[in-house]
């Protein structure tokens, strides 16, 4: 009978690396801080002249609805496009 050989192997340790680290970069605090400035604005705007007011009437609702739908979404979604270097190394094309 033949003896099987045990062999010392170390355990590999594995690192996870989450992929939500770096997701928001100066970009998108720029585009969070604009977006707290134009809501400021809007409510700013609404809070001038009498109830009937039209600058109040009209300008400040679209204000709010540009911070809130527009540029809100838009630094929690910004990302920045990686350029891939294997497929800029890719033989054949050019």
């Amino acid at each position: 009978m033949s003896k099987t050989v045990k062999k010392n192997a170390r355990p590999v340790k594995k690192s996870y690396s989450s992929p939500f680290t770096n997701y928001w970069v100066k970009e998108n605090y720029y585009l969070l801080i604009l977006g707290a400035v134009i809501l400021i604005a809007g409510f700013f705007v609404m809070s001038l002249g009498k109830w009937d007011n039209p600058v109040s009437l009209n300008l400040s609702p679209i204000l709010l609805l540009i911070g809130y739908l527009v540029v809100l979404p838009a630094a929690i979604f910004f990302r920045k496009k990686q350029n891939d270097k294997k497929a800029d190394n890719v033989p054949g094309q050019s």
